[in-house]
């Protein structure tokens, strides 16, 4: 998984850089904690896309509820990915990315949000090869995208800061109310970044 090295927040436009780490701080978060929904529909808005993300987690009461959205998401995605041209030795990577969808899809919809998650984040690094080739793979990559476009950059940033998110080996949240709401802290980063390849 490309991730972001220490330092790069600094490349972050200082008119989004507050926002953004208030989504991702630099420090992380402690252990059964995540980010809020009030920073991530801030962090929405600097992507373009916050009355859609709004709209869509409120409406969401549960997975089930969120199949026509994801219908769209999987949907625009397919045409990115289809879209996108590659090298010929590339092509596979295409198709497994496109075969990634359907689990992915399916652990949102029974709402367990932190697989889905990191699924998404394994999604997100074939769609950053498929875009930016072995650039994506630099430690550089994170500016060299906020360069061609803030927006674009700070998605980028966002997906990789997503392996913060995941527990540590053998790590179970201590009660069935610190377990929902962390699985609303993933559902909450996860909406972002499916609201925005929806609009891409």
């Amino acid at each position: 998984m490309y991730s972001c090295p220490p330092g790069v927040n600094e490349a972050i436009p200082p008119e989004y850089r507050k926002i953004a780490e208030s989504l991702f701080p630099p420090e992380g978060y402690p252990l059964g904690e995540g980010p809020s929904f009030a920073s991530a529909a801030a962090f929405a808005d600097i992507l373009g896309v916050g009355e859609d993300y709004r709209r869509m987690f409120t409406s969401a009461r549960s997975g089930a509820d969120l199949k026509p959205s994801l219908g769209h998401f999987r949907n625009n995605l397919d045409l990115l990915i289809q879209k996108t041209w590659v090298e010929k030795a590339d092509e596979v990577r295409k198709e497994k990315l496109i075969n990634r969808l359907p689990a992915l899809i399916e652990n949102i919809e029974k709402e367990d949000y932190e697989n889905a998650l990191g699924a998404f984040a394994l999604i997100l690094e074939e769609l950053a090869y498929l875009f930016f080739g072995a650039q994506s793979y630099k430690d550089d990559f994170t500016e060299y995208a906020l360069r061609i476009d803030p927006q674009i950059g700070l998605f980028w940033w966002y997906g990789g800061q997503l392996n913060k998110l995941q527990h540590p080996g053998g790590y179970r949240p201590p009660t069935e109310e610190a377990a929902r709401k962390e699985q609303q802290s993933f559902k909450t980063m996860l909406l972002v970044g499916i609201c925005y390849l929806t609009n891409f």
